[in-house]
């Protein structure tokens, strides 16, 4: 029997455990990326492991999250995380330099190699190949010490994709159309594939849009194959010897497939507040819009922004829609001002950022109040733009570019001849010099940190007996955007635990923190879905802090409950969903934690006597963490 590419490539990094969907394996790690929204607490961790240099093929730090400069706090961190690379023997990327994903797709990424990252949208490497995942900060430096990443053996699923795209559909409109079928759990422990005759119709940014955007299915990770497709575009970045070729074989089986028809797809939206609630542009025709914003890690490209400038090239938006645009990279700038096609972004009245996340983590670029946001982006979760009542839709670059001039959603029908599919040019500009790589001596390298720089805490362990009120019922979809907020105000604190954790679901609960404070320990009851999102680990460190001992619900997302093992907290699922109901807030609880066995079902009890059965999905391995409090005590018990 042939193998699929993620069969193959898992197969080669594979340190323990059997390729069964649903067992542990741990996998040898190549590559890591962090960036500075989650990287600062992922390099304390790095520190606190007490590895000295990284032991990866590549570990890269990027600063693209936090550039909104106001005051000390982020300028402090940007300069402790050059610094700590400086030391560790990893790679630097500045502030403005452009977005993690796809500088590193420019630059670093390899066909056949397996990443992880401290953002949950590291699949965008999937695009030539990679197999590339999305973690919390502690398993990345964890990576970056030479541990290897453990997952669940996940399902492969074979997208089949024949035909090409016609008039106005583009890639992101690929996974707008998988969003729609599956919904954002419907790819919770499985890989997705690309494969069929029609890859070879799409351009590498094409397949980077749709692997990084598979993240909001929930899926462990996306890959398309290493073909010509693949060769050329490495070729034209400078890095001809990065490519292999990596294809699934002609016989290889796969547990699920998917087929999807590119010549029949048309531009596609999704609506307000989920990456699954999509429908045809055209169904919205009429509608107002009060902002268009392109750029993000998911539609920044060279190939976007010059569709882009096409579009809006001679003519102009109308007063009551701003326009924003964000290039992925200072490389994507070069191209676009060697062509001349800056001025017509500004000509048409568009605002040019800077190379950052800028508006998708709600860094600036904020709606009106109650406003219509046409983006680019991969999430439009309530708030996360940073207007908690902002009403966002998510399309394609040549979509919003097109909508931003009409100032409302109209049919593609009306909108003309469709711009040109972008190659790439001969001779790309490398900006590789704008990284700062380790010096030889790096011991000499003194590692600077500022007062907003708060050391970690021990966690203690967890005990035999929790008993604990439920202080927070929330309901099924919960992202950790709902658990912690982004935004300047708040990211701004992700190297200081103590002050970000006030800010732990205000805008779900204003009173949860202060009821916490009260009681000293508490129990989350949440419903299907629960974390979903940003790979933040600070929505697992920031209520464990506060005294969360225990998370119970339907169904976990999968990079938030490795972050609730790597941080102690205990995550258990409801056996009869009909117990939702039956919990209510402030119920007191009594969970028999020391009997628990992996994967075993526990008898949860209430004040009143009631037995609530759960189950704990855990492997030894990831109970043992908990017992131990956590990973960072389980790391430094099998050390001593």
């Amino acid at each position: 029997m042939g193998k699929s590419i993620t069969h193959k490539i898992i197969e080669k990094h594979l340190v323990s455990g059997e390729m069964v969907p649903g067992q542990e394996v741990g996998l040898r790690i190549d590559q890591t990326l962090t960036q500075d929204a989650t990287g600062t607490m992922a390099w304390l961790q790095y520190e606190a492991i007490g590895i000295g240099e990284v032991r990866t093929d590549l570990s890269v730090s990027y600063v693209d999250h936090n550039t909104l400069q106001m005051g000390f706090r982020n300028p402090d961190d940007h300069r402790y995380l050059r610094t700590v690379a400086a030391q560790s023997g990893a790679i630097f990327s500045p502030a403005g330099t452009g977005i993690c994903h796809q500088l590193h797709l420019e630059n670093f990424a390899k066909p056949g190699a397996t990443l992880i990252g401290s953002d949950s949208h590291t699949p965008t490497a999937g695009g030539i190949g990679s197999m590339a995942m999305g973690a919390g900060g502690l398993s990345v430096a964890l990576g970056m010490a030479g541990e290897a990443y453990f997952i669940p053996m996940p399902k492969v699923v074979k997208v089949h994709l024949t035909g090409e795209l016609t008039g106005w559909a583009a890639g992101k409109d690929v996974i707008l159309e998988l969003l729609r079928r599956l919904t954002v759990k419907g790819g919770v422990g499985k890989v997705f594939e690309y494969g069929g005759p029609g890859v070879a119709a799409l351009s590498v940014p094409d397949r980077a849009t749709i692997t990084n955007m598979g993240a909001e299915l929930g899926a462990t990770t996306s890959i398309f194959p290493s073909d010509d497709k693949t060769k050329d575009f490495l070729t034209k970045m400078g890095r001809p010897c990065d490519f292999v070729e990596l294809v699934a074989d002609e016989d290889a089986s796969f547990d699920e497939i998917i087929e999807i028809n590119l010549s029949e797809l048309e531009p596609m939206v999704a609506q307000p507040h989920m990456p699954d609630q999509v429908c045809k542009v055209r169904d919205l025709a009429g509608k107002k819009i009060d902002q268009c914003a392109i750029g993000s890690c998911t539609n920044s490209s060279y190939s976007d922004l010059k569709n882009t400038a096409q579009i809006l090239s001679g003519k102009k938006t109308p007063p009551e829609t701003d326009l924003l645009i964000s290039p992925g990279s200072k490389q994507v700038m070069k191209m676009l001002s060697r062509e001349g096609l800056i001025e017509p972004l500004l000509d048409a009245g568009a605002r040019v950022l800077e190379c950052t996340c800028g508006p998708c983590i709600g860094m600036g670029g904020s709606p009106t109040s109650g406003g219509v946001s046409v983006r680019t982006f991969n999430r439009n979760f309530e708030g996360r733009s940073g207007t908690l009542d902002g009403q966002v839709y998510l399309v394609s670059a040549q979509t919003a570019a097109r909508l931003a001039l009409d100032g409302e959603f109209s049919d593609p029908a009306t909108w003309g001849p469709a711009p040109e599919r972008i190659e790439l040019p001969d001779d790309v500009p490398s900006i590789r010099d704008l990284f700062v790589f380790p010096p030889e001596d790096k011991d000499s390298v003194e590692i600077l940190r500022g007062p907003n720089i708060v050391a970690l805490e021990d966690f203690t362990e967890l005990p035999k007996t929790v008993q604990a009120k439920i202080l927070l019922k929330v309901e099924d979809n919960i992202t950790t955007d709902h658990i912690l907020p982004a935004g300047a105000e708040i990211t701004a604190l992700r190297s200081n635990i103590p002050a970000i954790s006030q800010y732990i679901f205000n805008r779900v609960d204003a009173d949860f923190v202060g009821r916490m404070k009260n009681h000293g320990t508490g129990v989350i009851l949440g419903g299907e879905n629960y974390g979903q999102g940003s790979s933040r680990e600070h929505a697992a460190l920031g209520p464990r802090h506060l005294g969360v001992k225990a998370v119970i619900v339907k169904s976990l997302a999968r990079i938030h409950r490795a972050n609730l093992v790597n941080f102690g907290i205990l995550p258990l699922l409801l056996v009869n969903p009909a117990d939702y109901d039956r919990l209510e807030l402030g119920a007191e609880l009594t969970i028999p934690a020391g009997d628990m066995t992996p994967g075993g079902t526990l008898e949860i009890t209430t004040a009143s006597g009631d037995a609530i059965p759960v189950i704990n999905d855990l492997t030894k391995k990831e109970l043992d963490i908990i017992q131990s409090g956590g990973l960072l005590n389980a790391v430094r018990q099998s050390q001593s």
